[in-house]
């Protein structure tokens, strides 16, 4: 609208978000908006005119109106979301109405008033089944339409709807229904859904959850848009339009067609029908979805579909299901049938579909096509697009895009592709983002469209031309709405410039050809500013004027003038001279805008120039004619007036014209005239800067001895015109610095026509330019004409530098002075020198070299020769010649020469010899030497270099300097390398010689590309030295493969251990940590030292780094990285974390000043916080007073030491009491003053004394009593810590023993892991880890079995159970049904999870419904529990729903255990395997020597050997020998197990071979064979003890060769492990030790003993063996309860959401004790599921658990328990030793397990859309069975089932029971009472 912003005008006070529907009443110029819980009428300004509210009303989705708080406990003020507002238009006398449906009462509908919505039309109180119409959840869609139909005379109003599935409520409402709107007459009601109006027939409800979009009328069908799961193909979500006759009442046509917007945009977002190009148009916005989910993500695009070719496809599809039987003539299927129905693809005669276009009773339906139609994106967007709406202006389509950050989207639809020409925010401000535009438009006039957003809506212009003020910018715009008017001057709208319709009057935006009305050309494009002429315009695009109009031009801001139009020629007259503005200073020119106008409207612009040639010559006052007749502009030098014109005529005759003329009239060989006809020549012109009187050069030399007068002699021509004017003389003018000099001027005139002046003399001091005038009038000057000023002396200090001067400068070397010196030749008083003195010699560098010669010695002195030809042949050094070098040559005062060989040691000094002269000597002397290597040191070191090598000797300076400061020149003579041998020194690695003295030189070595030994030459010129008889070992670079520990606290101090390979090559290791946090933190770097201590490892402290800022982080990670030597570095990137440090708290925590008190002979506890977080036991110290305090105990928050029984002395002068001091690397804590305690605990009573008898009693009592407690509590206390020291004690005792058998596990498990990574982790399919968790030990699941039925009755059975199924999508049914169930005595807990289990089966592939159930179920639980002790809900599993729980947990973590949890658990089970299989095992009682269970340990002492056999295993053809390591005792089954996990090592265990099926074979030599078994005729018998057969009885030796071969029948194997007390003829077996020995004792008294002496303390030597086993899988252990508790991945949606929902409970009933819900959770999740899969790891892996594997899975799951519990743990002597063995790793188990809870607690709740898509992924159970094993127990409780479902109102009105008495009758023939 006019004067609106791009944001429009806007509604702000709209209440009721999220706003959903805009509907327009364009007759009435009236809007109506819908939201939550309001409704609104507007004004097409957007005023307010009726406003009704439509909720919160008391409702829930589980109940069926009306709402009866009585019978429908769960309702609650529910809010009211519009799901449709449709209009439905008048009939007759009956007025039009407005169709509002919102999600309150299952969905209901109301008719209002179109002109006031206050006023109610039709509105149900008393709803039925049947008139529930929209989705009774916000986040499902319902879309409608109406339409008008005639039947049989008879006018009828019906609204299609199409709604998507709800899991509460009524859940067998279609997904697209008929409702009756008009006419109404009873029995009928408004909205039903009647039985002859139709609907779409669906086999799975939740199956087919269709997202619909948009419905819409079209011709004489109605369209539904939607996206859903595809189930027929790869079930992804995909977008589909479906279609059916408007008149169909049966839905036989109905037909659908997938749509494919090209780069995976699958998900609908919005609809329009529209037109493109005349044709109707479905236009679209998709969104690519989110990984096989319905969730929508920012990649969106805009496809369009032509109605034709949807139709098309459609028309297709029907054709080819009716008479092709759905395949296509190529045989691929291209149509099939949908929603799971019974109807198939037949082939009827080919005239069918032009027949029945519409569908009869005998055609298949519904149809659906498999063949997508197809569109590329128009128009693409990283945001996500909501909505779309279409407009056509001036024949062009234009789409409106909405996104969901409020953002306008305005694209043009051109084929083949589409452009976007504007975006712009809708709703500014802060609630932007919340903001997405739902529905876009409403086309209230031609000018502005209305946009609803989440919360308000918005009016806005569709195009924003008159923005744009000049034809460029609108232009520019590309709008199609906009195009430039040309003769108005103004953007706008076609249809908004009067004469659009003629050519070039309105310039269309969006056409790229169109361009703005320009000046092509100006004639003449400059002008002097003096003249005035006629300005003819070019124009290009000129729109046509009539005979009456006119146009004018205009100069800049100057008048009007008129013009004449000539075709695109316009001819005005330029400005008169005295109009035009000034030129600007500094410039010779100015350019003015010359405007065309219509009117007052400018059309086009274009530039003129006009110029000055008086300002073009005074610019430049050196050389004026130079510069005016070499000028751009047309201007003309008057010589004799000085003058620079524009005119071609001068005052006095004479011009020379510019160079830019092309033709001279009469004079044109003006140079050829002679002397005598110059007069005529006067008349005429000459042309160009050649004829410019001119001083061009000068003949005398520009080179001025400086203090010498001088003659300048200058050269000119052209200057015979000046002498047409008397009376002047010629000047030579020289300005020097500023200052004019004035010489006269002798001037001759020579033949060529030139002009030479002579100059008179003149001392000249600078450097100057020279010109010449005459009179006042200057002559112009060549540019660049300058006297060089030179003086001799200036850097001529002796006699060969002043004679190697150039002859030109005059300069000679005068001696006559006082004192000699270089001056110009005139100035020498006396006869300059013809020869020189002799070279002088000052310095010699170096003053050694070899024998060999080769160093270069630099002569520095003066007189050393006046070239370098001078001194060639002329150096000797001593007595030796020397080859002076041409590069290094400087004139007299430098000489490089190469030392030549001598043959022997020689000293002397060094001549120079110049010409005739004397020689020049040294007065230092040169000695030849004979430098001498000894030996160097280290003699090895890294190929990276870096090594710092010393080289001992002797006369190791030759050819050096003797100070031994070396620089770069110095570097060049002495040079050491390193040559590998057999090699030649070109690829040596060069050394670089950092310092060298006569004995001694250092250097470091360069990086090698290989490792070996190289000898060391070190080159003295061309002198070569080797060190004898040593070799420089070039070795592999050190590996540092770990450093521990890898943390600190800020303090620092700790000792770092680095491992590795080669570290000792390195000579000085450094470490240095650098902190790189997420916020930038000032870090104090240091390096330390390191102390190499052996190949393996390098010990350094941590250095102490200060970091600021970190108080808001709980810690810094840093980078490590050890440096090996200066250019080394062996980081392998580990992070280094740094953490606060740890926290002490004093030890008199109540009165710190007050000293602790200490009784002899117990432990010191010292309390604090993350003490272990960054240090361990052994690095911690503690004092009292000067003695140490043992440190016995150090958990995370507790340190005990123990004291020596005396109190120490104190250190501190100022205390007599010592002071415990502990002492973390660098830090120090004073945690205050220690006093012993004597003897007596008891304080004693003085009141006694002063009080009566019977009062001091009771206080003695009282008080005695007190002290008990206190002592019996303090005993207790120091009991545990007592145990935790004994325990430490003993766990150090085996701690190298623990070492040994990790490190020899971790080798083993090395291997494994290689496996495991892969194929090699042996993971159950679904089906197999469902089956086993849902049925535990039961033979044979429903999962596996099939339904075992006739043929005759399978069809109506299945059918039956097929209504079950849909019964069992019923909530209240189902509900009813679980209630009844458990109500019934004989049904018991082994039913209800069977009966759980079955309905997770019967429900799996409707998980989200199955969600909601088992939440409703658990509300009910909840309820019951929080009446009694909330603590123990969930605690067993009692209920169906708990084990509904358990396995919706199963299903949920399934993928978890799959990508997460499964390698560590399976890598602890190979852990234990093998460590139990290293010790005997005894076959008959399972028990080990090596466990963790003390009842399953093996207590006696057996003598055991370790073997290794070698198998011979068959691959293919060949047979490898594979070697097994086993133990001599054994038995033959317990050999063959352990054969066959190392033959199928990583293979599952169910696709081995049973070892009972094979033998075992003992080869030995060619025909020894012999079988072994666990029993024979061999087997010994003692009494009536049997003993199975080991490999020590048959006498196996180590090595021995064995074989596996198929079982064969002879011989009957003995079934193993056997069970204690099995009896086999008589005998008992027994293999290592027997069962029992007194076989007399009673069975029960045995079991009493066994107890009491378990609960006697076990030997220490037994817990040894426990502890051992511990500390070997302690890595194992922890690596599991991380991967279950880890939060730095997310946890798995499915236990964040039940966590929430388990929040939500406590909150809902008021329960805020933590510990309530922390055993919530812990119920739900750890010991409902983890525990159970940690004590049985085959539910998840395809292994075998055995006993003693068992018996240690049991101890570790009861840890787990124990660190899931919220109780304090605390161990005494008598507590369980599984309690023990972990003591003091519970504590931080516990801590991983609160803080897994906080962390869920404390992130995002989880997404229930995101959650429902991850479980949907599953699917496929044998729901079948599972029905039919469910319809079991209806069978059985059939009557009070009935009888339930009748009491219920609601299940009446859904005829529940009539339901079930029909699947009673398919299922079995049940006679009912139907």
């Amino acid at each position: 609208e006019p004067g609106m912003g791009v944001g429009g005008r806007g509604l702000g006070c709209l209440h009721g978000a999220p706003l959903s529907h805009l509907l327009q009443d364009a007759g009435a110029e009236r809007l109506y908006v819908g939201g939550v819980d309001h409704l609104y009428q507007l004004t097409s300004n957007l005023e307010v005119t009726a406003h009704v509210r439509t909720g919160p009303h008391l409702d829930s989705p589980d109940c069926l109106p009306p709402i009866v708080p009585q019978d429908c406990p769960s309702a609650t003020p529910t809010h009211n979301y519009n799901k449709l507002l449709l209009m439905e238009v008048g009939q007759g006398a009956e007025p039009g109405s407005l169709i509002v449906c919102g999600s309150l009462y299952q969905g209901i509908c109301d008719k209002r008033s179109l002109s006031n919505i206050s006023q109610l039309i039709y509105q149900t109180s008393n709803p039925v089944d049947t008139q529930y119409v929209a989705a009774n959840d916000p986040r499902v869609s319902t879309v409608g339409v109406v339409i008008t139909v005639e039947n049989k005379q008879e006018v009828m109003h019906l609204m299609l709807v199409g709604r998507g599935y709800t899991s509460k409520g009524p859940g067998d409402i279609p997904p697209i229904t008929t409702r009756r709107l008009f006419p109404v007459v009873p029995p009928r009601r408004a909205f039903s859904q009647e039985e002859e109006l139709g609907k779409l027939v669906v086999g799975s409800y939740s199956e087919y959850n269709n997202h619909f979009v948009k419905a819409v009328a079209h011709g004489d069908h109605v369209y539904f848009l939607f996206s859903r799961r595809d189930m027929w193909h790869k079930k992804e979500y995909r977008t589909y339009a479906s279609r059916l006759c408007a008149s169909d009442r049966s839905f036989y046509s109905y037909v659908e067609v997938p749509l494919l917007c090209q780069g995976g945009y699958n998900l609908a977002q919005g609809a329009w029908l529209g037109n493109r190009s005349g044709e109707p148009t479905l236009f679209v916005v998709m969104s690519a979805g989110q990984a096989s989910t319905p969730v929508a993500t920012g990649r969106s695009a805009l496809c369009i579909y032509g109605m034709a070719e949807l139709d098309t496809m459609l028309r297709q599809a029907q054709e080819v299901c009716y008479t092709e039987g759905g395949r296509g003539s190529s045989g691929q299927e291209e149509a099939y049938i949908e929603y799971a129905v019974s109807s198939k693809c037949l082939r009827l005669p080919k005239v069918s579909l032009s027949e029945y276009p519409c569908g009869g009773e005998h055609t298949p339906n519904p149809i659906a096509s498999a063949v997508p139609l197809q569109a590329t994106p128009t128009f693409t967007s990283t945001t996500q697009l909501t909505a779309v709406i279409t407009a056509t202006e001036a024949g062009h389509t234009i789409a409106f895009l909405g996104d969901r950050e409020g953002r306008l989207h305005k694209v043009t639809c051109r084929p083949p592709n589409g452009r976007q020409h504007l975006c712009f925010n809708i709703q500014q401000g802060e609630r932007l983002v919340a903001i997405f535009i739902h529905l876009s438009v409403c086309m209230m006039s031609l000018n502005t469209d209305c946009f609803l957003s989440l919360s308000q809506l918005s009016k806005v212009p569709v195009s924003s031309c008159e923005r744009q003020t000049d034809c460029q910018s609108c232009l520019t715009l590309r709008d199609p709405y906009c195009g430039w008017c040309v003769l108005e001057g103004r953007c706008s709208r076609k249809h908004q410039c009067q004469r659009h319709l003629q050519s070039n009057h309105w310039l269309w935006s969006f056409e790229p050809t169109n361009r703005c009305v320009t000046v092509q050309s100006l004639q003449p494009a400059n002008q002097s500013k003096d003249e005035q002429t006629q300005v003819t315009l070019s124009v290009v695009q000129l729109p046509v004027l009539t005979e009456s109009e006119s146009l004018s031009c205009v100069f800049g801001l100057l008048p009007p003038q008129p013009t004449i139009v000539m075709g695109t020629s316009i001819t005005c007259q330029s400005p008169a001279p005295e109009l035009l503005p000034p030129i600007p200073t500094g410039s010779d020119h100015m350019i003015l805008p010359v405007s065309l106008r219509f009117g007052h409207v400018t059309i086009t612009t274009g530039n003129m120039t006009f110029y000055d040639c008086g300002a073009v010559s005074r610019l430049k006052q050196s050389s004026q004619c130079l510069s005016c007749v070499s000028s751009v502009w047309s201007c003309n030098w008057c010589p004799l007036d000085q003058l620079c014109t524009h005119n071609h005529s001068c005052p006095n005759q004479h011009i020379i014209l510019n160079q830019r003329v092309r033709h001279l009239s009469i004079c044109q060989s003006v140079y050829n005239l002679s002397i005598c006809n110059l007069s005529v020549c006067n008349l005429y012109d000459s042309l160009g800067p050649t004829s410019c009187p001119l001083v061009f050069s000068l003949q005398s030399s520009a080179l001025v001895p400086m203090g010498l007068s001088t003659t300048v002699v200058l050269q000119g021509r052209n200057l015979d015109v000046l002498s047409l004017q008397d009376g002047a003389q010629y000047v030579c003018v020289v300005e020097i610095q500023g200052v004019q000099v004035n010489l006269t001027a002798a001037v001759e005139r020579t033949p060529d026509n030139t002009h030479t002046f002579t100059c008179s003399p003149h001392q000249l001091q600078y450097s100057a330019p020279v010109y010449l005038r005459r009179g006042e009038r200057r002559i112009d000057a060549s540019p660049g004409l300058r006297l060089q000023l030179y003086d001799c002396s200036a850097g001529q200090s002796d006699c060969s530098q002043c004679r190697a001067v150039p002859e030109e400068y005059g300069c000679v070397w005068c001696v006559g002075s006082s004192a000699p010196s270089c001056v110009y030749n005139l100035s020498c008083t006396s006869t300059p020198a013809d020869t020189c003195p002799p070279p002088q010699i000052t310095q010699v560098l170096p003053v050694s070299g070899p024998l060999e010669g080769g160093v270069l010695v630099t002569i520095t002195g003066s007189n050393l020769g006046m070239r370098y030809q001078d001194v060639v042949g002329g150096v000797t050094v001593a007595g030796v010649q020397c080859l002076p070098q041409p590069e290094g040559y400087l004139i007299s005062t430098r000489v490089v020469c190469e030392l030549q060989p001598s043959g022997k040691q020689r000293e002397g000094p060094v001549l120079v010899t110049v010409g005739t002269t004397p020689p020049g000597r040294s007065t230092q002397i040169f000695t030849y030497q004979d430098p001498q290597l000894l030996d160097l040191v280290p003699d090895k070191g890294p190929v990276s270099g870096g090594t710092r090598l010393t080289i001992r000797g002797r006369q190791l300076l030759t050819g050096l300097p003797a100070d031994s400061s070396l620089n770069a020149d110095h570097c060049i003579r002495g040079s050491a390398v390193l040559d590998f041998e057999n090699q030649t020194s070109s690829s040596a690695p060069l050394l670089r010689v950092e310092e060298v003295n006569d004995t001694q030189l250092v250097c470091q070595t360069g990086s090698s590309s290989r490792t070996g030994g190289v000898t060391v030459r070190v080159l003295f010129g061309k002198a070569e030295r080797t060190v004898p008889n040593v070799t420089f070992r070039y070795l592999d670079d050190p590996v540092i493969t770990d450093a521990v520990p890898a943390e600190s606290f800020y303090a620092g101090g700790r000792v770092i251990m680095v491992m590795g390979r080669n570290l000792d090559v390195v000579q000085q290791p450094i470490i240095s940590v650098w902190v790189e946090p997420v916020e930038v933190q000032r870090v104090k770097r240091r390096r330390r030292l390191a102390l190499l201590m052996a190949k393996q490892q390098l010990v350094f402290n941590s250095s102490m780094t200060t970091v600021r800022g970190t108080d808001q982080s709980e810690r810094s990670v840093c980078q490590l990285s050890v440096c090996l030597s200066l250019n080394l570095s062996v980081s392998q990137g580990k992070s280094f974390t740094y953490y606060p440090n740890p926290e002490f708290f004093p030890l008199n925590r109540e009165a710190p000043d007050s000293p602790y008190r200490f009784k002899p002979g117990g432990v010191i506890a010292v309390e604090g916080q993350d003490l272990t977080r960054a240090m361990s036991r052994q690095e911690v110290t503690a004092r009292l007073g000067d003695q140490e305090c043992e440190v016995k105990t150090l958990d995370n928050t507790h340190l005990y030491c123990e004291p020596p029984e005396i109190q120490p002395m104190s250190v501190d002068n100022s205390n007599e009491l010592p002071s415990l001091k502990v002492f973390m690397g660098n830090l120090q804590v004073n945690l205050g003053l220690v006093q012993y305690d004597s003897d007596s605990l008891l304080s004693p009573v003085p009141l006694a004394a002063q009080i009566g008898l019977g009062a001091g009693a009771a206080v003695i009592i009282l008080s005695v009593f007190l002290c008990f407690c206190r002592r019996k509590s303090k005993q207790a206390l120091r009991d545990y810590k007592k145990v935790l020291l004994q325990l430490e004690t003993l766990e150090i005792n085996v701690g190298d023993q623990c070492r040994k058998e990790f490190t020899d596990l971790m080798t083993e498990m090395m291997d494994l892991s290689s496996d495991v990574g892969g194929p090699g982790l042996p993971l159950l399919d679904y089906r197999t880890y469902a089956e086993r968790v849902f049925f535990p030990g039961q033979q044979t699941a429903p999962l596996s079995r099939q339904l075992d039925l006739p043929e005759s009755r399978r069809q109506t059975v299945e059918q039956g159970l097929q209504q079950l199924n849909n019964l069992l999508n019923n909530r209240l049914f189902l509900t009813r049904f679980i209630h009844t169930l458990e109500a019934q005595q004989g049904f018991s807990q082994r039913d209800r999870g069977y009966v759980a289990s079955l309905l997770t089966m019967a429900l799996h592939d409707k998980l989200e419904y199955f969600t909601e159930v088992m939440k409703s179920l658990l509300q009910d639980l909840v309820q019951q529990y929080v009446a009694k002790n909330p603590k123990l809900m969930l605690r067993r599993t009692e209920t169906v729903v708990e084990k509904m729980l358990t396995n919706w947990m199963s299903i949920c973590l399934y993928s978890f255990l799959k990508e997460v949890a499964g390698e560590p658990l399976y890598m602890l089970y190979r852990a234990i395997k093998y460590q139990v299989d290293k010790g005997p095992v005894d076959a008959v009682t399972g028990k080990a020597k090596r466990t963790l269970n003390d009842s399953h340990l093996l207590r006696e002492d057996i003598d055991y050997c370790a073997m290794t056999l070698t198998v011979l295993v068959k691959n293919g053809v060949e047979v490898q020998p594979c070697p097994v390591k086993v133990l001599d005792t054994d038995t033959i089954t317990q050999v063959k197990d352990k054969i066959l996990d190392q033959v199928y090592r990583g293979a599952p265990f169910s696709q081995r071979p049973a070892a009972d099926s094979l033998d075992l074979e003992w080869r030995s030599g060619q025909a020894g064979h012999l079988t072994l078994s666990d029993d024979d005729v061999t087997a010994v018998v003692q009494g009536r003890w049997k003993r199975i057969n080991t490999l020590q009885h048959y006498k196996v030796p180590d090595g021995a060769t064995v074989a596996l071969i198929p079982h064969s029948l002879c011989v009957v194997a003995v079934e193993t492990p056997m069970l204690e007390g099995e009896e086999e003829e008589g005998l008992r077996l027994w293999h290592l030790v027997k069962s029992s020995e007194d076989p007399e004792i009673p069975k029960h008294r045995k079991s009493s003993m066994r107890e009491r002496e378990r609960a006697k303390a076990i030997p220490e030597i037994y817990l040894t063996r426990l502890l051992s086993m511990k500390g070997t899988l302690q890595k194992f252990v922890d690596d599991v309860f991380v991967a279950i508790l880890n939060t730095k991945r997310p946890p798995p949606i499915a236990v964040r959401f039940f966590f929430d929902f388990l929040d939500d409970m406590a909150e809902k009933h008021g329960i805020d004790d933590p510990e309530t819900v922390h055993i919530w959770k812990t119920n739900s999740l750890p010991l409902r599921f983890w525990v159970n899969i940690l004590k049985n790891p085959q539910f998840v892996l395809d292994v075998q658990v055995t006993d003693s594997i068992d018996a240690v899975l049991s101890v570790i799951a009861q840890t787990f328990i124990d660190s899931c519990t919220t109780s304090e743990h605390k161990v005494g002597r008598d507590s369980p030793v599984n309690k023990l063995l972990y003591a003091r790793e519970i504590p931080r188990y516990k801590q991983l397990v609160e803080r897994y809870y906080s962390d869920i607690h404390s992130a995002a709740s989880g997404c229930y859309q995101e959650m429902n898509s991850t479980l949907t992924e599953l699917s496929g159970m044998n729901n079948l069975v599972a029905l039919h094993e469910l319809y079991k127990y209806i069978n059985k409780y059939y009557d009070q089932i009935i009888m339930s479902l009748e009491e219920d109102s609601s299940g009446q009105k859904m005829q529940l029971a009539y339901r079930l008495q029909q699947v009673a009758a398919l299922v079995e023939n049940k006679v009912t009472d139907l």
